[in-house]
């Protein structure tokens, strides 16, 4: 996921200063196909996970993660693109999902401008629904999955 190409100014008001909306309609299209993608995941993410699902440590990230370079993410179905967790339009895992789905659509990628909100808004349903999210919410989200 891309983070800000350059952090914003202290005192510089983003485009986004009345807020913006969002509300989750558990369609799941955020979680599904068909391009291929990542979900990344941090060790803790990885270890919350495998206890949420009674597993070893080693044995979810045998059946359920891949290196990426440096980094970790979920495997995805294999014909579909879809998140391995993502059942019956619904994340199986969503107590312990990793930070990158709990801070959708509020990534750096999606409101640098407000060409990229819409953008966003076109594929999920959530977007302009829903709680009105402060820029300094939308700004801690977009930031916690940069690394």
């Amino acid at each position: 996921m891309k983070c800000f190409d350059r952090e914003p100014d202290i005192g510089e008001t983003p485009w986004y200063i009345a807020g913006l909306a969002f509300e989750c309609q558990a369609c799941g299209h955020c979680c599904a196909g068909p391009q291929e993608g990542y979900v990344w995941a941090t060790d803790d993410e990885v270890i919350a996970m495998a206890g949420h699902l009674g597993m070893s440590e080693k044995d979810f990230r045998r059946q359920y993660v891949r290196k990426v370079g440096r980094r970790q993410s979920l495997v995805e179905d294999r014909k579909s693109h879809d998140c391995i967790f993502l059942k019956d339009g619904k994340c199986s895992i969503y107590e312990v999902r990793p930070t990158q789905c709990r801070t959708w659509p509020f990534w750096s990628s999606n409101i640098a401008e407000p060409d990229d909100w819409a953008r966003a808004g076109m594929r999920c349903v959530g977007v302009n629904r829903g709680k009105l999210y402060t820029p300094e919410e939308i700004r801690a989200r977009a930031y916690a999955t940069c690394e």
